[in-house]
């Protein structure tokens, strides 16, 4: 790979990993000067989103703040790129100006880097963090979170991402809190090996992401042995980095 090119951290998991790379995306960037913001931001102060498209939003996140946001180089608010079926339909339109008395020429723009960071999306076995019902590191867990810190701290992080997710046994309020808590203990534990806190963002999906098929096994409870190892995929955490060597 190129001297300054933007580089991928990974971190394998005891049972396995999956990866999925950023498609081609707009940037969407937002005014530095810009205080509070609905979304996440890299140290270009460009949007971040997820491999599969989706902007990444901040405690700050309202409808009101994600429509009243300015985009730079668009008349548009982020929202109207980021959860566009969300803003009210008269937010997002593009206004149709009128023709020019005489033509219009821009100042140039300064070069902008071709090489834009990519992304690599690494679940971690839930088995090697967190056990059954649980939202406490094991001491797997750490072993694995240390040596992924440790990798980190050699990039110029821009964002690590890490999203929570349980298996479908219980309600979903139950499991909403149980994902955020464990998405924060990985935040927790990585700010511990000295990651900067402002570069990690939590969030949540509770059970509505299940990545495994179990039928057939009986009774949808915790005291199921067979459901609960089956159901093991869905217990994890992704973790998404974002950095430049």
């Amino acid at each position: 790979m190129m001297k300054n090119a933007h580089k991928f951290l990974t971190v394998v998991a005891a049972l396995g990993f999956c990866v999925a790379a950023h498609a081609e995306q707009q940037e969407i960037r937002i005014n530095p000067n810009t205080k509070t913001v609905p979304y996440a931001v890299d140290q270009r102060s460009v949007v971040v989103r997820s491999a599969a498209g989706l902007c990444w939003r901040t405690g700050y996140w309202t409808k009101e703040l994600a429509a009243s946001t300015p985009v730079e180089g668009s008349n548009l608010p982020a929202g109207c790129f980021c959860d566009k079926d969300l803003m009210p339909k008269e937010v997002c339109e593009q206004p149709v100006a009128a023709a020019p008395e005489a033509p219009v020429v821009e100042a140039p723009k300064p070069a902008v880097s071709a090489v834009k960071p990519a992304a690599e999306k690494v679940t971690i076995a839930a088995d090697a963090l967190f056990d059954f019902d649980k939202a406490t590191l094991r001491d797997e867990g750490k072993t694995k979170l240390t040596d992924f810190a440790a990798k980190a701290k050699e990039l110029n992080i821009e964002v690590i991402i890490a999203v929570g997710h349980t298996d479908r046994i219980g309600s979903d309020k139950y499991n909403q809190s149980l994902s955020e808590r464990r998405a924060a203990a990985v935040k927790e534990f990585l700010v511990g090996q000295g990651i900067d806190t402002n570069r990690v963002y939590t969030e949540g999906k509770g059970k509505t992401q299940p990545v495994s098929k179990c039928t057939g096994l009986g009774k949808e409870s915790g005291k199921n042995a067979k459901l609960v190892e089956c159901l093991q995929a869905d217990r994890r955490v992704e973790i998404e980095v974002i950095g430049t060597k």
